[in-house]
């Protein structure tokens, strides 16, 4: 968690963390300003000491409600660093990342690079400094990253934004529900009050606007029927109308307005009614999911809960990614996989996953059946979090009903 980052920085050897900022969304900045409306500058952090921002002039109103110090480019000497090198960007952008760290109490050391932005130029900046500045040594990370080990677990503050968007999440699936429901049917399609159908697109589109009622947005959300749905990752199709006893695997994983922490949760549902291999497909699922949750606990490999559930798929005739790791068809995916600034996170849930479950973990679980040439998937998901207690504690509040009655 984010008190470990002093920690974690001593364990790499690394006197500061460099987090370069574009115009899109950084977890890493996010993570360690608190959340700021910034489109350019650097986060820095110094071993054994806060973050600093800096930022474009323009920004700095901005980047002073996070809370930190904060430098414009032209307290840094920006404008006459461009004078200095004839309107040179590139060697002034070189020389200013050097005015950056020493504004940050780092004249030297080891210096890690994280965040977003294009990389070909970064490589190049990086490259150059360390030929003319030798003093710093400037490093990437793979693997489990030093960002990576902080997100596995959430701090009480953390802990608390992510239930509050899991009962925000919980408001948009009831009234996604709610919306489906007061249509009718004709043809075996749902129909509007005016007799054309109800597509998967209008539901997305429900969804995205409920979503942001609820200050929450949208990330490509998952809403395909039938066949699609046998294809754990198809977005489903837009102009597709919505047809009755057909299974729809609803993946819903958005995060906080503009950028933040996110939830992950998946509902199948069949309007009407279910037919026969999909309730069963259902009800083992349901089983394997209710098994998982059963034997999660603090210090177990993160692999086991996955393992259990293949044995359990595979007992049933299910082909599982460990028995054919080529399958498309089965359990084709892992258990979970942590959540957080990231849709994907560790601990990873897979049978081949070499993490071990901690108190303050939060995770999500997810097992799922898919048979596209026979017109069906079936995936169940919640977000949970392992407690101070050891608990696992669902962070979904929301009903998983399969069938979605129609009320006309």
């Amino acid at each position: 968690m984010k008190a470990d980052l002093d920690h974690l920085m001593a364990a790499r050897d690394l006197t500061a963390i460099l987090v370069e900022c574009s115009d899109h969304f950084s977890a890493a900045r996010d993570y360690l300003t608190g959340g700021v409306s910034i489109t350019q500058g650097k986060v820095i952090k110094k071993r054994a000491a806060p973050p600093i921002l800096i930022v474009n002039p323009m920004e700095t109103e901005e980047a002073r409600k996070s809370g930190l110090h904060v430098y414009s480019y032209y307290d840094l000497g920006y404008a006459d660093l461009l004078k200095e090198m004839k309107g040179d960007r590139d060697q002034a952008t070189r020389a200013f990342w050097i005015k950056c760290l020493e504004a940050a109490g780092v004249p030297e050391g080891k210096v890690g690079i994280y965040g977003v932005g294009d990389h070909n130029v970064i490589i190049d900046i990086v490259a150059r400094l360390g030929d003319q500045y030798p003093q710093y040594t400037f490093a990437g990370e793979t693997g489990m990253t030093i960002f990576h080990e902080a997100f596995l677990t959430k701090d009480a503050d953390e802990l608390g934004r992510m239930r509050d968007i899991g009962v925000r999440v919980g408001k948009v699936l009831q009234a996604t529900w709610d919306y489906i429901a007061s249509h009718g049917a004709r043809d075996q399609m749902v129909v509007k009050e005016d007799g054309s159908p109800l597509t998967v697109g209008a539901v997305k589109r429900f969804v995205r606007r409920t979503l942001l009622d609820h200050d929450l947005e949208d990330t490509d959300m998952i809403f395909a029927q039938g066949r699609d749905a046998g294809f754990p990752h198809s977005r489903g199709e837009t102009p597709d109308a919505i047809k009755l006893g057909q299974s729809i695997v609803f993946d819903l994983f958005p995060r906080e307005l503009g950028g933040g922490y996110h939830h992950d949760c998946t509902r199948t549902w069949c309007v009407g009614f279910a037919p026969d291999e999909v309730r069963q497909a259902y009800d083992q699922v349901m089983e394997a999911f209710d098994l998982s949750v059963e034997i999660i606990r603090p210090g177990m490999d993160a692999k086991a809960p996955q393992e259990a559930v293949q044995d359990y798929f595979e007992a049933r005739g299910h082909k599982t990614s460990r028995s054919d790791p080529m399958t498309i068809e089965g359990y084709v995916h892992s258990l979970g996989h942590g959540l957080g600034m990231n849709v994907h996170e560790r601990p990873l849930l897979s049978h081949l996953s070499t993490d071990k479950f901690q108190k303050g973990n939060i995770i999500t679980i997810e097992p799922g059946l898919y048979y596209p040439e026979r017109g069906f998937g079936v995936r169940i998901e919640d977000t949970f979090c392992i407690n101070e207690q050891g608990e696992l504690v669902s962070l979904t509040p929301f009903h998983k009903e399969l069938v979605l009655p129609l009320k006309s």
